[in-house]
């Protein structure tokens, strides 16, 4: 699972960045371009892994430095070798992330259906634009702050070796 989220995380980025650099056009048959269809599909799977909750790369920066989330350490837990206690106090985060992650990643989605709505329309103006993009990244702050949160508060929980083995884990060398 860690694998494929990964992987779905380097095609929005490859794709994000081959976007900006590519012309907005249609293929010869009239519709969307490969590109477009590729991007179309990585905003999909980014709408339902936030719809469920999860972060879809929002805690990068902590995973990266040592500090584990806590649905990838109960993936790990055999590796890490969670005690009972552990593996109940990082369900009980996870839990908690959940419901709090939940209901703001649908604002989020609100928030960014209700930007294309407002071009759909038509009658997009500076003032409207602004207001609906600050709304996305308001609603989009929230929801990361939920997930970076929950990897601070796992990290406490695991021991300095277990950090070490998750980190080999998630964030292989080269």
């Amino acid at each position: 699972m860690a694998s494929r989220l990964f992987g779905i995380l380097a095609t929005l980025a490859m794709l994000l960045i081959a976007s900006s650099a590519l012309p907005q056009h249609h293929d010869h048959t009239g519709g969307a371009s490969d590109g477009h269809r590729r991007a179309q599909a990585c905003i999909d799977e980014f709408d339902a892994v936030v719809r469920d909750g999860r972060g879809f790369g929002m805690a990068f920066a902590a995973d990266q430095h040592g500090y584990p989330g806590p649905l990838h350490v109960l993936e790990l837990k055999d590796r890490l070798r969670l005690d009972t206690a552990q593996e109940a106090r990082i369900r009980a985060l996870l839990s908690s992330m959940f419901d709090e992650a939940r209901p703001k990643g649908m604002r989020l989605l609100e928030a960014e259906a209700k930007l294309r709505r407002l071009f759909a329309s038509g009658t997009p103006d500076p003032r409207t634009v602004r207001t609906a993009v600050a709304e996305v990244e308001q609603a989009r702050t929230e929801l990361r702050l939920v997930h970076l949160l929950a990897h601070l508060e796992t990290r406490g929980v695991l021991t300095d070796a277990q950090r070490r083995v998750y980190h080999a884990a998630r964030w292989p060398e080269r």
